[in-house]
């Protein structure tokens, strides 16, 4: 069976096809125009990005393969040495030690005081603006004030802790000049300078949560830490997971306290893991091995992080 078309004319199918073709021509052409006109929007973004992190992050990776001159400019290639000294150098392992240690105290301290404080606050209580206000007032201090106020705490004749231990009889205490309680005390005032912030997070996190929740724990007579057990925490979860992470990612960042309190001393008692990076780079001018402590650095906080994100759906309970 034969067809008759016109001249120039096309079968109604051939028409479709062409059509189609020419339509999807069209999508992918605004699809680039639409992807350049976004690029042009983040590349500066972009580019700070790579200028400021991307550079310095492979820099530094390179470096920690080098030795170096005072200048940082690379001398000559040593591959892993720098890593295996430093894994046999009694001072950074001494480091990461104190570092944990130090971890191990700030980070679960300040989250039970905060905690503490938050239940307090949320609580039928008068004047909650206040606690407020209180709580959170460490967030708007500087390491450095916070840090010489404590010092002034800690003096070890004319502080007023002392003072009051030798009111009841009591001998001076070496606050920060005892090796034995150094880091103790330093743990301390990291704490108090934490709470703030931590008790803002989990704050807002219980204004999140529906009342009838509380009320229901009333009608089956639960008591106070059946309702903190069994409704307060699980349903803050998502905001004590947040701070949990971010609280162990600052411990081992920790250096403004250390700076200002004790130097890393005495006899190494409170130098933390960014605390000798930054003597191995700038007071003895070892750049290779100071980029080769800040790898080791980040792959700790890194896998430390990768672990978190794994127990999330395990500890973080969303409504």
């Amino acid at each position: 069976m034969s067809v008759n078309l016109a001249q120039g004319e096309q079968l109604p199918g051939i028409r479709e096809a062409s059509l189609f073709k020419a339509l999807k021509k069209e999508e992918k052409k605004q699809a680039r125009k639409n992807w350049c006109s976004g690029m042009l929007y983040v590349l500066p973004s972009i580019a700070l990005f790579a200028i400021f992190v991307i550079y310095p992050f492979i820099r530094t990776i390179i470096q920690s393969f080098f030795l170096s001159d005072n200048r940082g400019f690379l001398t000559l290639f040593v591959g892993l040495q720098n890593y295996i000294d430093l894994f046999q150098d009694p001072v950074y392992l001494q480091s990461l030690w104190q570092t944990i240690i130090y971890t191990l105290i700030t980070v679960p301290l300040t989250i039970i005081i905060a905690l503490f404080l938050a239940v307090l606050a949320s609580s039928n209580v008068k004047g909650a603006g206040i606690f407020n206000t209180i709580f959170s007032s460490t967030m708007g201090i500087s390491v450095a004030a916070g840090s010489v106020f404590w010092n002034f705490l800690f003096h070890p004749t004319v502080g007023l802790l002392n003072k009051i231990i030798n009111a009841f009889g009591g001998s001076n205490v070496g606050w920060l000049t005892d090796p034995k309680i150094a880091l103790v005390s330093v743990s301390l005032v990291s704490v108090w300078m934490n709470i703030g912030f931590s008790y803002l997070v989990l704050m807002g996190g219980m204004k999140n949560i529906d009342k009838s929740y509380y009320e229901s724990v009333e009608i089956v007579g639960g008591g106070f830490f059946y309702r903190l057990r069994k409704v307060t925490i699980p349903l803050i979860s998502p905001s004590l997971f947040f701070v949990f992470v971010t609280s162990i990612i600052g411990a081992f960042q920790s250096f403004g306290v250390i700076d200002m309190l004790t130097q890393g001393g005495p006899m190494n008692g409170t130098n933390l893991l960014v605390y000798g990076l930054y003597e191995e780079a700038f007071v003895n001018y070892q750049y290779g091995s100071a980029t080769a402590q800040g790898v080791v650095l980040f792959l700790i906080i890194f896998v430390i992080s990768m672990l978190q994100t794994k127990l999330t759906e395990r500890w973080v309970t969303y409504q």
